[in-house]
C-alpha cells in the first residue's frame, strides 16, 4: 500500500500490516473471545462474536455462506478499527479473507446490543469508508430483525461496490444453536464445540445484550383499538407504521423461535420480498388498511406444508394454517377419513395439548371450480359428508383459529401468546401430518406381449 492506505481488496496484506506495525496510523485490536471489555458493553459481544467465527470452523463457514464472504487460506478479524483519513470514525469490526499475501475480500461491522438501534448517518459514513477503500460488504448487527439477510431494517441502500446484510443477535445465536444440535450441521472438533457453548452462553445470559422480541411497538395498541372504534387509517398514520414493523419482526422471531426447537433454520417471510423490505412495508401496510388484517410465512423443511399465521384485527384472532393435499386414489368419504385418520394420531402423540386447543381447530375443505374455502368445526367433519358428496375435494386446511380477546391489544401479551400457539400448533398437529403421495405402480403377473 505504501504511504498511503488507498485501498483493502486487492492489496497485499503485509502493506496492510505495515501500516498498524511500522507507520501507526491505523489502529485496531485482534478479537478476544476472553475479552477486557466490561461484560454489556457493545464491543465484549462484538469481540467475542468475531472470536467465534475465527475459532469455529462451520460457524464461520455459515456466517460466510449468508453474506458471501469467500472462503481464505486465512482469516484475520479485528475490532475498534481507525483507518488513516477516517479518524473520526472507528469501526466496531473489520474482517479480511487473505490468501497468500493477498486480500481477497473484506467486510466491515457495526454492532449494537440491548435496545440501542441502527443510525442511517453513522451507516452513511462507513459506506463512504467502504466505497473509497474498496471494502466490498457492510455487515449490520442488532436486536432488530428483518426476514432475510439482504434487507436492512433502516431506510439506507447499498452503494456501488458495497453490499449492505443485516442480522438479528437472534438469527446469529439461532445459526449457533443449530451447529450444536444433533444434526448432520453438527461441529466436528470437540474443543470447537466447547467453545460454541460457551459463546452460546455468553449470548443467552441478559447482560450480554442479547434479546428476542419481546413487545409490539406502541402504534399496535392505538391501531387495534382504532380499528375497533371505527376509525379510518391512512398510510401515513405512525400506528400503522408501527404495527407493520412489529408484525414483521414478530414474524421473524417466531421462525427463529422454531428453528432453535427443531434445530433446522425456518424461513420467513415471501421470496418476492427478499431483496426489498420497502415493498413489503408497503403491501402490508395497504393491507392493514383495506383488508384489517396481516398475514406471514414459515416454512420448515419437510414439513406438510408452509405456515400461514393471519392476524385478523376486526375480530381480535389469530389463525395459523397448514395444507394437506387428498389422496387421489379414494373417494370423498374415503379422503375425510384418511384426513381424520391423522387428527387422532396427533391427539394420541399430544394428547396434553390437544386437548387445550381442539375446541379451536378447524378443517377447511377446498371444494374444485367452488369460491373460498368450506370450513367445519373439528368434531363436525364426519357430518360434511352429505353436502359435499357429489364434489370434488382439491385440498384440506388445517387451522386452528384463537380468540385472543383483550390480550390482542396488548403489546406483550400478544407476543407472548402468538409465540406459545404456533409451538403448540407445530407440537402437537403440524410435525404429525403427512400429504398424500401417488404409490407407485403394482407389477402385474400377466406377461404383456
Amino acid at each position: 500500500m505504501g504511504s498511503n492506505l488507498t485501498k483493502i481488496v486487492g492489496s497485499k496484506f503485509s502493506d496492510f500490516n505495515n501500516h498498524v506495525l511500522v507507520n501507526n496510523d491505523m489502529k485496531l485490536h485482534e478479537a478476544r473471545l476472553i475479552t477486557t471489555y466490561k461484560a454489556g458493553d457493545e464491543m465484549a459481544l462484538t469481540s467475542i462474536f468475531l472470536s467465534a467465527l475465527k475459532l469455529v470452523k462451520e460457524f464461520r463457514k455459515d456466517f460466510f455462506s449468508e453474506v458471501s464472504l469467500l472462503g481464505g487460506s486465512k482469516i484475520h478479524i479485528y475490532t475498534e478499527v481507525t483507518f488513516p483519513k477516517f479518524e473520526d470514525s472507528r469501526i466496531d469490526g473489520l474482517i479480511l479473507v487473505v490468501a497468500g499475501d493477498q486480500i481477497k475480500d473484506a467486510a466491515i461491522i457495526e454492532v449494537k446490543n440491548k435496545n440501542n438501534e441502527l443510525q442511517v448517518e453513522q451507516l452513511e459514513k462507513y459506506l463512504e469508508i467502504a466505497k473509497q477503500l474498496k471494502i466490498p460488504k457492510l455487515i449490520t448487527i442488532s436486536n432488530q430483525f428483518v426476514s432475510t439477510p439482504t434487507q436492512s431494517p433502516v431506510p439506507i441502500k447499498s452503494s456501488r461496490g458495497t453490499d449492505i446484510y443485516h442480522f438479528s443477535w437472534s438469527y446469529i445465536l439461532t445459526m449457533a444453536h443449530i451447529l450444536l444440535y444433533n444434526n448432520d450441521k453438527n461441529i466436528e472438533d470437540e474443543d470447537q464445540i466447547k467453545i460454541m457453548k460457551e459463546v452460546v452462553a455468553y449470548f443467552e445470559n441478559p447482560i450480554s445484550g442479547v434479546c428476542g422480541f419481546t413487545h409490539m411497538k406502541a402504534g399496535w395498541k392505538e391501531l387495534v383499538g382504532r380499528i375497533n372504534a371505527g376509525t379510518r387509517l391512512k398510510l401515513n398514520d405512525s400506528c400503522v407504521s408501527d404495527t407493520v414493523s412489529s408484525w414483521q419482526q414478530e414474524e421473524r422471531d417466531m421462525a427463529l423461535i422454531l428453528s432453535r426447537k427443531l434445530g433446522v433454520l425456518v424461513q420467513s417471510g415471501e421470496s418476492k420480498y427478499r431483496n426489498n423490505l420497502k415493498l413489503r412495508i408497503d403491501n402490508d401496510s395497504k393491507t392493514l388498511i383495506n383488508e384489517k388484517q396481516l398475514t406471514s410465512v414459515l416454512r420448515v423443511k419437510g414439513a406438510v406444508s408452509d405456515i400461514i399465521i393471519r392476524a385478523l384485527f376486526e375480530k381480535r384472532i389469530v389463525e395459523m394454517i397448514v395444507k394437506v393435499n387428498v389422496p387421489l386414489d379414494k373417494g370423498i368419504k374415503g379422503q375425510i377419513g384418511w384426513l381424520k385418520k391423522q387428527i387422532e394420531l396427533c391427539a394420541k402423540k399430544e394428547p396434553k395439548i390437544f386437548e387445550i386447543i381442539q375446541d379451536e381447530l378447524k378443517i377447511g375443505i377446498n371444494i374444485k371450480r367452488a369460491k373460498g374455502c368450506e370450513r367445519v368445526a373439528l368434531q363436525k367433519l364426519r357430518d360434511i359428508y352429505n353436502e359435499i358428496k357429489d364434489r370434488e375435494i382439491n385440498e384440506f386446511n388445517v387451522v386452528q383459529v384463537k380468540d385472543f380477546g383483550k390480550s390482542f391489544s396488548s403489546r406483550q401479551k400478544f407476543v407472548e401468546e402468538i409465540e406459545t400457539m404456533l409451538v403448540d400448533f407445530y407440537k402437537s398437529i403440524i410435525q404429525h401430518l403427512h400429504n398424500w403421495k401417488q404409490p407407485a405402480p403394482p407389477l402385474s403377473d400377466k406377461d404383456n406381449k
